[in-house]
């Protein structure tokens, strides 16, 4: 087994990882990273639909505020390295920035590779090596790292011998990705626990078969409430769902499925407000005139003016209205059920999607193994994690790359200075 050999061996070329090599480099480490795609930032490429919602441009306490998952752990590293200094940290790598709907920060090209490429050409700028394999085992000796095997195509397997690990192999969503879930065994291996990773950020499958009837159906401008069995609002807001084969998916999904954190014990429906701008006094005025301009009409012919026509023999439906009842014979009693929904149409969750089809993991490493400051092992000097790895998840909107900057640079600096010791 040949040997090669670096103080600090970062495994993983993500967003988390490559902060950590960067930043341990830029203080000097003699650093390695360990990536087993091809290309450097495979998920980044397809992070906010291929533009790359780098951060958020808000307060560190708003961002921990969007971190439901363990955000008291991410204190320290958020208040070091906060959204504003994420963007000046990709600004000096000359991307130019800017602020969308909701405080997103994207590239000013829209493109998610000037992330990638400023990332990778500051790597080559500070002669970080980048070796192409997968980690399939820390070696560790006398209580501290002292190497891992990194087994290479071909099946050749080679030993390289360190000081410090930054382990930042990313969660078990997008596998194709190469976030496999590896790092979770490299860790179970020395000691740690590992809370089981669970979908976050994913789209949601429903109890009625009427979504599928609807396969296809975009929604836009629609105010969607997420609620418990006791009907307490988990998660409100306006914006755009998409009905699926399976349920329901969309930006306001994927925002709200973070919300829903325990399907065993919970049930949980979505309520969609199809007419946002009316309220019910209006809306029943609008329906109303709908009813009376086009009396002599079937009622599959009269909705067309009130929702989109896949949406029409479901709403009628729901509102136990035949379809081909004319329309000046709509009973009160009928409107009123029309009223209720195209105001709060309700559909049943039964539970996420597979981890696979998630856009982040929850779940991970358990934070009170880990020292908040520097994202070092409580349980194997010299041993550090960084991004999706950690049992932290948040909301879209940039956070989530937020986390992977705060820990790889957190990551970065403790290993660092770890290796300076004496």
């Amino acid at each position: 087994m040949s040997q090669i050999g670096h103080e600090l061996v970062v495994v993983g070329g993500g967003a988390a990882g490559m902060m950590a090599a960067i930043t341990a480099a830029r203080l000097g480490a003699d650093v390695c990273l360990v990536e087993r795609n091809p290309k450097l930032g495979r998920k980044l490429y397809i992070t906010g639909k291929g533009r790359c919602n780098v951060t958020n441009h808000c307060t560190p306490e708003e961002a921990l505020a969007a971190t439901p998952r363990n955000g008291k752990f991410l204190y320290s590293a958020m208040n070091k390295t906060p959204p504003a200094e994420v963007e000046r940290f990709f600004t000096e790598l000359g991307v130019k920035l800017k602020v969308e709907r909701g405080n997103r920060v994207f590239p000013a090209s829209d493109r998610s590779a000037d992330i990638i490429d400023a990332l990778f050409f500051e790597l080559r700028r500070l002669s970080v090596p980048i070796i192409q394999g997968r980690v399939s085992r820390l070696c560790a000796e006398g209580g501290a790292v002292r190497a891992v095997e990194l087994s290479q195509d071909g099946g050749e397997r080679k030993e390289l011998p360190c000081r410090g690990v930054v382990l930042a192999t990313g969660g078990a969503s997008y596998p194709a990705t190469g976030s496999t879930g590896d790092g979770y065994e490299l860790a179970r291996s020395v000691g740690h626990s590992v809370v089981p990773p669970r979908p976050s950020l994913v789209p949601l499958e429903a109890e009625e078969a009427f979504c599928g009837e609807m396969q296809g159906l975009a929604l836009k401008n629609v105010i969607l409430r997420m609620k418990d069995r006791k009907g307490k609002v988990l998660f409100q807001e306006q914006g755009e769902l998409l009905f699926t084969h399976f349920g329901l998916s969309g930006p306001l999904i994927l925002s709200a499925s973070a919300h829903l954190r325990d399907f065993e014990k919970n049930a949980y429906r979505a309520v969609i407000d199809l007419k946002p701008a009316l309220d019910e006094e209006k809306l029943d005025a609008r329906l109303l005139r709908e009813l009376g301009d086009n009396a002599n009409k079937d009622m599959q012919n009269v909705m067309g003016s009130l929702v989109p026509r896949l949406m029409v023999p479901v709403a009628l439906r729901l509102a136990d209205i035949p379809p081909d009842r004319k329309a000046h014979d709509v009973t009160r009693g009928e409107r009123r059920r029309l009223l209720e929904t195209l105001k709060g149409l309700t559909v049943r969750i039964k539970g996420p999607r597979p981890i696979a089809e998630a856009i982040v993991t929850s779940g991970g490493i358990k934070v009170g193994e880990i020292d908040p400051r520097t994202m070092q092992s409580k349980r194997l000097p010299g041993l550090f994690f960084a991004g999706e790895l950690i049992d932290v998840d948040a909301y879209t909107g940039g956070f989530n790359l937020q986390i992977a900057w705060a820990t790889g640079r957190a990551a970065g600096e403790g290993a660092a200075a770890f290796l300076a010791e004496p």
